[in-house]
């Protein structure tokens, strides 16, 4: 368990890839099984303890420290782990040999009742120091909030057995934590496992931005023009009666979206854009992103779900055909081969991305400007004669999104981050002006955590801090006058109706992209500027 720990801790303070790499491969190498494999599915999110909730952490904190006091503790570290790791006391020594291995608490709790896998924890955090509490608490919970994703988790594996990631990840959704066997494979001690997974991911090929220097390669002989939907990109496989929908980061995702495998009939994959939307007698009604949010990350999904949110995929791509595998063919050739697929499905859950015709780069930077379609983001160009390769090559394929939408908004609430973050206020709420330009007040529209500079950071923690007005637990009020406060340019890829929020708007994707030190609260942005926006997309559509 301590060297678990002492792994969480380099990770949150190392910052760059290549190091993150470095610690994951060192530590892939130097601890044996099955801690390491545990290790693994804890970073890639597939360690389930199901028996051991935050509720119930709180719980054991609550019998050991006055409440007010572990509150104001709680406020000031803004993370519940590491909070507890840190005021935890006992009178028990710490003796070497009573310290538990990573394995020796995965597969207790595994056997544990909820009454009993509290206890256990109760007895572990007597044990620990407070480097392994903390990730003791972070492995039961399932918050790790290191900065490592599943996909680096891989290509960290990848890196430690000298094989290309690509392999892993056609292997992982058959393997089982603790990864045993994939282990002995990575160190040459036995045969590479044999895919189990009926329907497996097949890892996707993604784009990269089109930049200026790339402009003049575009043009209609060489490269094909897609819509960029706001969706989610999903890979569609059915093979041997399994039928599977797969994030493009390879999470399964088909308990969420019946109504698609239902009419998943075929053998193959397919990679396309999920979509809520309903297609009519003369085309598909296509709905926002925040109508897709509401089917997304569910267990299950309720039979009015399904009704008044029904799932559509527009199909971009086919990878297997039958028994043919096509990612080597050119994407002309693969084109032509999905058509002749998506003429065999059901039409109201699945239909063809249409080509863009353009004939010159100008005229496609015209269509950018002025989509045909408020959910569409922007274009994807892909060469003709590019193969489907895994990761993202640069050349091949180009996303090229539309500008974003910006506002001048107010700082109005503050919250702590996460892991190093979390000695700053760094989760910004910001709002914009409503009411009688006599008597104005703000409203807010939006949250954000991104965009800013680690110097701005510091900035903005100062702000809060010296603007403080009332606190709610973690969350502080921010002084906010049309003479006083901070504005803030926020940047947001686009607006949907929302009944949660008292503005009645929901930005997407919104990032601070500048700081506003020049510019009085009062000159900020008033809702109705939201409002005019979103009448016009709702226009467009």
């Amino acid at each position: 368990m301590e060297e678990f720990a002492q792994l969480l801790d380099r990770l949150v303070l190392t910052p760059a890839r290549n190091g993150k790499l470095t610690l994951l491969v060192d530590y892939f190498r130097d601890t044996p099984d099955p801690d390491r494999g545990y290790a693994l599915a804890a970073l890639t999110g597939d360690l389930d303890i199901a028996n051991v909730k935050p509720a119930m952490i709180r719980g054991l904190i609550a019998e050991r420290m006055d409440a007010q006091l572990f509150a104001y503790s709680y406020d000031y570290v803004g993370d519940l782990a590491e909070t507890i790791a840190l005021v935890w006391s006992t009178d028990e020594p710490v003796l070497a040999n009573s310290v538990p291995t990573l394995g020796d608490i995965v597969t207790s709790l595994a056997l544990a009742s909820r009454s009993d896998a509290v206890r256990l924890v109760e007895k572990w955090l007597d044990q620990l120091d407070a480097s392994a509490r903390y990730a003791l608490l972070k492995l039961v919970t399932g918050g790790l909030r290191i900065g490592v994703s599943a996909r680096l988790a891989k290509q960290a594996l990848a890196q430690f057995g000298d094989v290309d990631v690509t392999e892993i990840e056609e292997l992982w959704h058959g393997l089982k934590p603790p990864y045993e066997a994939l282990f002995a494979w990575l160190e040459s001690k036995a045969d590479k496992p044999q895919s189990l997974a009926a329907a497996p991911f097949r890892p996707v090929m993604l784009s990269t931005p089109l930049e200026e220097p790339d402009y003049s390669r575009i043009n209609p002989e060489e490269y094909a023009a897609e819509w960029k939907w706001d969706g989610i990109r999903v890979q569609l496989t059915a093979e041997s009666g399994k039928r599977r929908i797969y994030s493009r980061t390879g999470d399964d995702i088909s308990q969420a979206f019946p109504d698609i495998t239902d009419f998943m009939t075929f053998e193959g994959t397919l990679d396309g854009e999920l979509l809520v939307a309903r297609s009519t007698g003369t085309g598909v009604e296509i709905r926002a992103f925040g109508d897709l949010q509401q089917r997304l990350n569910r267990k299950t999904v309720s039979a009015k779900q399904l009704e008044s949110h029904p799932a559509f995929v527009r199909l971009y791509d086919l990878l297997i055909d039958g028994g043919d595998d096509l990612r080597g063919l050119m994407f002309s050739e693969r084109r032509a081969r999905l058509e002749d697929f998506v003429a065999q499905l059901e039409p109201t859950r699945f239909d063809l991305s249409p080509l863009v015709p353009y004939r010159s780069f100008d005229e496609l930077a015209t269509l950018r400007k002025n989509p045909p379609h408020p959910i569409i983001e922007g274009l994807m160009l892909k060469q003709r004669a590019s193969i489907y390769v895994p990761g993202r090559p640069k050349g091949p394929w180009f996303k090229w999104k539309r500008d974003p939408f910006t506002i001048d908004a107010v700082l109005v609430y503050a919250q702590r981050g996460h892991g190093k973050r979390s000695s700053y206020y760094s989760d910004y709420t910001f709002a914009v002006w409503t009411g009688p330009e006599a008597e104005p007040h703000l409203v807010p529209v939006g949250k954000a955590y991104f965009g800013f500079t680690d110097e701005e950071l510091k900035q903005l923690d100062a702000f809060v801090r010296n603007n403080t007005t009332e606190r709610f637990g973690p969350v502080r009020s921010v002084r906010a006058e049309p003479a006083h406060g901070l504005v803030l340019e926020v940047a947001f890829e686009g607006l949907n109706r929302s009944k949660r929020h008292k503005s009645g708007v929901a930005m997407r994707f919104p990032r601070i992209s500048r700081l506003r030190w020049d510019k009085p609260p009062i000159e900020a942005d008033r809702l109705e500027t939201l409002e005019a926006l979103l009448r016009d997309s709702e226009t467009a559509s």
